[in-house]
């Protein structure tokens, strides 16, 4: 077995390159006791991961020449706890690498499902991230209209497909024709207004004629002030991320506000997606019951080789992605 690892070459001042990274052979790790040594298979790939780089956040900051860590599904190899066997599929947080060791203790067994991705996407952090924030904060009713941004992206699809599941009309912000296209054509939004065509206000007022009533924002920055602008009173806001803001030392916040929040009496609530984990097996029987009758279509977008992780990045901030982006590390065990 040869371990192979990709640490952050430095910190980046302002966009990430693929100059911040470097690929190296590092030493095959050992399970202590109480520890499982895993095999990494799929690495999950978002934005949060720049986000880390910015400083501390929910968890610590990463610094040059750390291993860049990263959530993923891996498969015991040597397990040196009576509650893990070896062949299991766990969760586990982990790092850019071929093998990592983690204690026993923190690892998540995972349940057997016919598509092994679909424990990263659907069933996982994009699924969860999507229910809970717009079940728990969003609160949506039937005839409501749902606003939300990075419509394309791993989490907004979820967000807007579960929307129109429970009855609500539901328009969506992406970057480009095409992407609103796919959007509307195959996630099955009412509407998707493409921020890089100018206008945003303007576009979202028109795609929203009787206002929003729930933002789901997953960019922050001028879409969100966008975005607030077309809010009915008594709106609720979820804030779920900011990608517009991490790959830059000169990140641009919305200037209606606290005034917008005022004025139209807003709920605005971030949130990360273990703050709602006692809901998770709610979560996954409903996800897997609209997945099993064809009302939530699961896209995934998965980059093939532990060495291309740091382009799947640096394309996911870029927003190349359709559906939740994973990097395969290693095969599915037969």
């Amino acid at each position: 077995m040869q371990n192979r690892q990709i640490t952050i070459t430095e910190l980046p001042k302002d966009t990430l390159g693929p100059e911040h990274f470097t690929l190296q052979d590092a030493p095959m790790p050992k399970a202590a006791e109480g520890e499982v040594l895993l095999r990494v298979i799929l690495m999950s790939i978002d934005a949060a991961n720049r986000s880390w780089m910015k400083g501390a956040t929910y968890r610590a900051a990463v610094n040059a020449g750390d291993a860049m860590p990263t959530y993923a599904l891996c498969e015991v190899m040597e397990s040196n706890s009576p509650h893990i066997s070896v062949g299991n599929i766990v969760a586990s947080e982990a790092t850019w690498s071929n093998y990592i060791t983690a204690p026993a203790r923190r690892v998540q067994k995972m349940p057997k499902v016919e598509t092994l991705s679909h424990l990263m996407s659907v069933y996982g952090i994009a699924g969860k991230t999507a229910f809970h924030g717009l079940m728990s904060i969003g609160k949506p009713m039937a005839g409501e209209t749902v606003l939300v941004s990075a419509a394309a992206g791993s989490v907004g699809g979820y967000v807007g497909q579960i929307a129109k599941v429970l009855g609500c009309r539901v328009v969506g912000i992406a970057g480009g024709a095409e992407k609103c296209k796919w959007v509307v054509d195959e996630l099955g939004f009412d509407a998707c207004v493409d921020y890089r065509e100018g206008g945003l206000s303007r576009a979202l007022g028109a795609a929203c004629p009787n206002g929003a009533d729930i933002y789901f924002d997953n960019v922050g920055g001028k879409i969100l002030e966008s975005a607030l602008n077309v809010m009915n009173e008594k709106g609720r806001v979820i804030c779920c991320g900011a990608i517009s803001q991490y790959d830059t030392e000169n990140p641009a916040g919305p200037r209606n506000l606290p005034g917008v929040i005022v004025i139209k009496r807003l709920l605005m609530e971030g949130f990360i997606v273990m703050d709602f984990a006692h809901n998770d097996a709610k979560c996954i029987r409903a996800m897997q019951h609209w997945v099993s009758t064809g009302q939530v279509k699961v896209f995934e977008d998965i980059v093939e080789g532990l060495e291309n992780a740091p382009q799947a990045l640096i394309g996911l901030l870029g927003g190349n992605n359709k559906g939740k982006r994973l990097v395969r590390v290693a095969a599915d065990p037969s």
